[in-house]
C-alpha cells in the first residue's frame, strides 16, 4: 500500500468511571509522521459497540457538561432491553446512536484544520470495559 494511506491503533484505558478522553495530541502526533506535511483527511474511529467520538472544547466543562447531557437523555436505570453488566449498562450500546463513533477531519499541511477551541475526544459511558482502542487513518 502507498504512504498515500496509513493508519495506527491507539490503546488507551478509560478506568471504571465515564470518560471524555482527548485524543487530539495522539492525533497530531500521528500526523506528524503519517502526513508529513501534506493535506488530506483524518479519519477516527473507535471498533466499540459502547463509545463514541466527539468534536468538542474540553477543560472548560464542556466535556462535564456532555457526560452531564447524556445521562439526562440516556439515564443509567433499568429501562434498558440490553441488561447485562453494570445497572443501566443498556444505555451505553445506544450512545453510538447519539455520539457516532468515527469522524473525518480537514488536514491541511499535515496539521489537523479543527477551530480554535476543538478537540477531538473519545467518549466512554461504558464502566464495564476500560480497554479501549481507537484507529487513525490519514489518507492524503
Amino acid at each position: 500500500m502507498s504512504d498515500a494511506f496509513t493508519t495506527r491503533t491507539l490503546h488507551i484505558t478509560t478506568g471504571r468511571h465515564e470518560v471524555v478522553h482527548d485524543l487530539t495530541a495522539a492525533a497530531e502526533s500521528f500526523l506528524d509522521e503519517a502526513a508529513a506535511g501534506r493535506d488530506g483527511l483524518l479519519n477516527v474511529f473507535a471498533p466499540h459497540a459502547t463509545t463514541g467520538i466527539a468534536i468538542l472544547e474540553t477543560g472548560s466543562g464542556s466535556d462535564d457538561d456532555l457526560l452531564a447531557t447524556l445521562h439526562t437523555l440516556l439515564p443509567a436505570d433499568d429501562r434498558w432491553q440490553h441488561r447485562h453488566g453494570t445497572p443501566g449498562h443498556g444505555r451505553d450500546h445506544v450512545l453510538p446512536a447519539l455520539v457516532p463513533p468515527h469522524a473525518t477531519l480537514p488536514v491541511v499541511a499535515g496539521r489537523l484544520a479543527l477551530g480554535t477551541w476543538q478537540s477531538v475526544c473519545l467518549v466512554d459511558t461504558n464502566k464495564d470495559n476500560p480497554d479501549r482502542q481507537v484507529r487513525l487513518s490519514f489518507l492524503g
